[in-house]
């Protein structure tokens, strides 16, 4: 059981509904929006319509052109509905990502991005973007468009590395290490509020996706999953305790520094040939 932050010798099972810290019956002030610690509930909270806050969740703007640009470059590059794509249109020789050949002999960086909006087969990219959308309208609206934007692109960038770690000769495309971030982000805000993650088929669902990553014949880029998930995790933690010092830009920071590490990272490691196999 937790204690209160102010009180340590007092348990209690609430949390402020701001911050997440946990809090007594002393130290609870009941607002629109549940209990807030007192700092919290010195904070002017801004009023929103039924109306505003329904737009809002129907309205997931980055996720939405997400999935928009995903499906247009599948389309655009021929893939059309096949289950697997060739690999040899012109937009994957531009914007996939091949380690030695692209990053350390070709020094094209923005492969790195552009490869997390291409995929390899109407399967690859149903599978993504069902996830993504999912994900998306959950964690969105609540984080906001600027921070979800961020935490995708960081664990889009570490999945890109991660990739890389396991192969710098096979071409690595998906968006699959952007959406197991998303996950970790969806499974630290559970925890946050005090949720069990598996309890809710969030942590066997990431389990599963991990599992079939290891799968031979699939040819997927597990180390993408496991980069995009730990990327997601701490990109989530960041902002949290950012949250909690009331110094929100610290998260933005911090997936900064993540994002930043992980081009480095890609870049060192491309120049050197291995294919991992599973």
């Amino acid at each position: 059981m937790a204690t209160c932050y102010r009180h340590p010798n007092r348990e209690t099972g609430v949390s402020c509904s701001n911050c997440g810290r946990p809090i007594c019956p002393d130290c609870m002030t009941p607002t629109s929006v549940g209990m807030r610690c007192p700092e919290c509930a010195k904070q002017k909270t801004k009023v929103r319509t039924a109306a505003q806050i329904r737009a809002r969740s129907d309205n997931p703007v980055v996720t939405t052109t997400i999935i928009i640009t995903c499906v247009v470059l599948f389309l655009a590059s021929g893939s059309g509905i096949g289950v697997q794509s060739s690999g040899t249109g012109w937009i994957y020789q531009h914007f996939a990502l091949q380690g030695f050949t692209t990053i350390h002999f070709g020094h094209d960086y923005w492969r790195l991005v552009t490869s997390g909006f291409l995929h390899a087969g109407i399967f690859h990219i149903g599978f993504n973007m069902y996830l993504l959308w999912i994900l998306g309208r959950q964690l969105e609206p609540v984080m906001g468009s600027a921070r979800f934007a961020t935490v995708y692109f960081t664990a889009l960038l570490a999945g890109s590395f991660g990739g890389l770690v396991q192969t710098t000769t096979a071409v690595i495309v998906g968006a699959s290490g952007a959406v197991f971030g998303l996950m970790a982000v969806l499974a630290v805000e559970q925890f946050r509020r005090g949720h069990d993650a598996f309890a809710g088929g969030l942590g066997g669902l990431i389990l599963i996706n991990l599992v079939i990553g290891f799968i031979p014949s699939f040819n997927i880029a597990v180390g993408a999953h496991i980069a995009g998930l730990i990327a997601g995790a701490l990109a989530g933690l960041a902002f949290h305790q950012a949250d909690r010092m009331r110094q929100p830009w610290l998260g933005y920071a911090a997936c900064g520094v993540i994002a930043v590490a992980a081009v480095l990272g890609a870049i060192a490691i491309s120049g050197d040939i291995h294919n991992y196999k599973l």
